[in-house]
Parts: structure tokens; C-alpha cells; sequence
């Protein structure tokens, strides 16, 4: 059986902590599977790699970010190999271009081209545990590049799928994907199976557990991921195509504070200013969620839509020039707003979902800004200080207290 495993930066934040992950890869060998495993760098590292370049260069190109950065797996992977060793066990540590990895040029959030296994292929068949440096690659440059934040979730599962892969476990400082985040949520409960669509909706709306790249990959590909704790050894949860037929209505709540609104005001009321304000968004590389746009009065009206956090001033230099020209009368943004979303597939063939969630807000006296919907999520967005409230008030309608 061929196994892949992907450890975060918490699971192998110290020593102890990367000779506990080295247990738990010799454990699964010594059972008599094929493991791959595939690491992030240690604890805060990338954070603090970032801190010492802005030291030198706060304004550093993307290119030798990557140079920097790509050197934290490179410390994980290589711990991890000698923990390995001192257990007894075959070993060898690859970087991500030596495991393969074939990457396009868009330097800090690259693409990966395709998984060239062979060398991956060739150390498992001399009856080695492979350990990769997760979230980098090498372009057709030959340039090393990174994969973006959550990048390590989506190497792992690229091996997984050119190598076919029986099993990928993503281990993190959780027991599973849960009901709510378990840190701020006491009574959150954990799923034992999620489907992809559910995970890929909670991964994109905030959930921390698993980078929406990977579960796109993962269903792409059919492979099945199980998302479990590096610190406790307990059944996590299992992410596939089908799950049992009785299904939860909803099966998580997630929140999201890195959201910015960009708001802009007095747009001309005519055909096609829709099109050319997202236009000028999608030019620049932006992603949009939640969009309102007011009923046209006096010849104008205001449209309202969501950004990622970090992207707020950039849409808003975007979109400058075109609300010059048809003389709107203010584009602004502002980041003192959350999203709260639940998500779950059974709310398709059930009525009343939305409704339960506003009631829960009303109750508590927390004002919805903007609404969104899907064939199994329901986003609204609110003033940032009542995130948490409105998590707490939302799973206990559904969950209960």
C-alpha cells in the first residue's frame, strides 16, 4: 500500500515534535506500506523569513522570495530524515524539484505543471521512506518557486495523484474537520466524512484545515484524503466523493475575518457599468465573493462586493480610473467586516436553512451587511466584532448547546 503523509509547520515546530512525526512515519513503513511524506516548514518559520527580508527589501521581487522561503522545507525535510534515521529506518529527504515538481513561473503562488515521480519512484523501490519538501517546485527557468500559503496540502496531493496513491493523510494540530473551529467552539463536533464539494466550499470560506487547491486536486483526481491530528492517535475525518445517505443538514460553520468590502458609490445607471467595473477587478488578478448592487434611482447606483482582505487597496487602485470616467462619486474599501457561512449538502432538499441562520443572528442582535448563496452554502457578511458571537449563535441553532 502506498501511503502519503503531509505534516504542517505545528507538527514539526520543535524536536520533540519532529521525533514524535517520525514515529508516526515508521510506524506506517514498518507495517509494510510505501510512505511519502511530505512537510512544511517548522512553526513560524516562513513568517519569520518574511519579517528578515522585509528587513532588507520590503519591496523584494517575487523571484528571490521564493529563494528564501523555499530554504524553510528545506530545514524541515531534512530534520525529519535524521529523526528517521536514529529510529532505524531507510530514508532520504528530496527537495521539491528533485522530487519532480514542474511549476509555471508565477512566482509566491504557482501552478504546478505535473509530478515527474520517477526519482520518488526509484528511492521507494530501494525500500526508502521518501520525505518532500512541501510548496515549491522549478520552473521552466529552473528557478525555484513556490506554491502559495497552503501549498504543502497541495504537493502532497499531487503525489498522491501521479503516483496513485492508496491513502493521503493530512496530519494537523486537529483531530478532523469539525462542526466549528474546535478552539473557539467547545461543543464543536467532528465529522467522521465530508464530501469534497462541502470541503472545498469551508476551505475557500475560512476553515483553516486543508488549502482549497488540494481538495480541488484531491476531487479531480478521486483521491481520497483523511485529515487527522499528528498529536493524538484517533480516527480523523475522511474526505471523498460519497457519503452515507443520512445526511447532517449542515455540516459546518466557518468564519472568515481576512475580508475586505470594497464599496463604490453613485455608478451610472446604464447596461453594461457591471461588466466593466468587474472587468478592471479581473484584470488585476482579483477574486470576488459576495456582490450587492442597489436598485438604479435618480440615474445611479452603488455596488457592493468582497475581496480578500490583502486585495482591498489593490481593487480599489484598480477600479479609480473607471470611476473617473463615468464620474461615480466615491470607490473605497474597508476591513472591519467578517463572513459567516454555513455549509452543507443536505440543505439542498431542505427548506427554511437560510431562515434558521438569520433568526440566529436576530437573536443576538448581530445586523446582516450582505447575503450570498449556494446549492449548499449560505454566506452572510457582518461587522468583524461579532464574528465569534455569530459563530456561537449559528452552531448552537443547528447543533445545540
Amino acid at each position: 500500500m502506498l501511503i502519503v503523509q503531509k505534516f504542517g509547520g505545528s507538527s514539526v515546530a520543535n524536536a520533540e515534535r519532529v521525533n514524535n512525526v517520525a514515529r508516526i512515519v515508521t510506524d506506517a513503513y514498518r507495517q509494510g506500506n510505501e510512505v511519502v511524506v511530505v512537510v512544511s516548514a517548522q512553526g513560524d518559520t516562513t513568517d519569520d523569513l518574511i519579517e528578515k527580508a522585509a528587513e532588507i527589501n520590503p519591496n523584494a521581487s517575487k523571484r528571490e522570495m521564493d529563494m528564501l522561503l523555499a530554504a524553510g522545507e528545506q530545514i524541515s525535510i531534512s530534520l525529519l530524515a535524521m529523526a528517521i534515521e536514529k529510529l532505524g529506518c531507510p530514508v532520504i529527504s528530496l527537495l521539491g524539484w528533485q522530487a519532480g515538481f514542474e511549476t509555471n513561473s508565477t512566482y509566491s503562488s504557482a501552478r504546478i505543471k505535473r509530478v515527474n515521480a520517477e526519482r520518488i519512484r526509484t528511492e521507494l523501490d530501494r525500500k526508502k521512506i521518501v520525505v518532500v519538501a512541501g510548496f515549491q517546485g522549478l520552473n521552466k527557468y529552473d528557478d525555484v518557486t513556490t506554491l502559495g500559503r497552503g501549498g504543502s496540502d497541495t504537493s502532497a496531493v499531487a503525489i498522491a495523484a501521479s503516483m496513485h496513491a492508496d491513502l493521503c493523510q493530512i496530519f494537523t494540530d486537529v483531530e478532523g474537520v469539525y462542526t466549528a473551529d474546535p478552539r473557539k467552539i467547545h461543543n464543536a463536533q467532528k465529522l467522521d466524512e465530508i464530501t469534497y464539494d462541502e470541503m472545498l466550499e469551508l476551505a475557500t470560506l475560512g476553515a483553516q484545515v486543508l488549502n482549497n487547491r488540494s481538495v480541488e486536486m484531491a476531487k479531480k483526481y478521486g483521491i481520497e484524503l483523511e485529515v487527522l491530528s499528528s498529536m493524538k492517535q484517533v480516527p480523523g475525518t475522511k474526505v471523498k466523493e460519497a457519503i452515507k445517505m443520512e445526511k447532517m443538514l449542515i455540516k459546518s460553520v466557518a468564519k472568515d475575518t481576512s475580508v475586505a468590502r470594497v464599496m463604490i458609490v453613485g455608478l451610472p445607471d446604464s447596461p453594461g457599468i457591471a461588466f466593466k467595473v468587474f472587468e478592471c477587478v479581473a484584470r488585476a488578478h482579483i477574486n470576488v465573493d459576495i456582490i450587492l448592487q442597489s436598485v438604479g434611482r435618480d440615474g445611479t447606483k452603488d455596488i457592493t462586493f468582497t475581496v480578500p482582505a490583502g486585495d482591498g487597496e489593490k481593487a480599489v487602485d484598480a477600479l479609480k480610473d473607471l470611476c473617473d470616467r463615468v464620474g461615480a462619486k466615491s470607490v473605497a474599501f474597508d476591513t472591519d467586516v467578517a463572513k459567516i457561512s454555513i455549509v452543507g449538502a443536505g440543505m439542498e432538499t431542505h427548506e427554511g436553512v437560510a431562515s434558521k441562520m438569520f433568526e440566529a443572528l436576530s437573536d443576538n442582535n448581530i445586523n446582516i451587511q450582505n447575503i450570498s448563496t449556494s446549492e449548499i452554502k449560505v454566506s452572510v457578511l457582518i461587522d468583524k466584532v461579532d464574528a465569534d458571537r455569530a459563530v456561537a449563535a449559528v452552531h448552537a441553532k443547528f447543533f445545540g448547546d
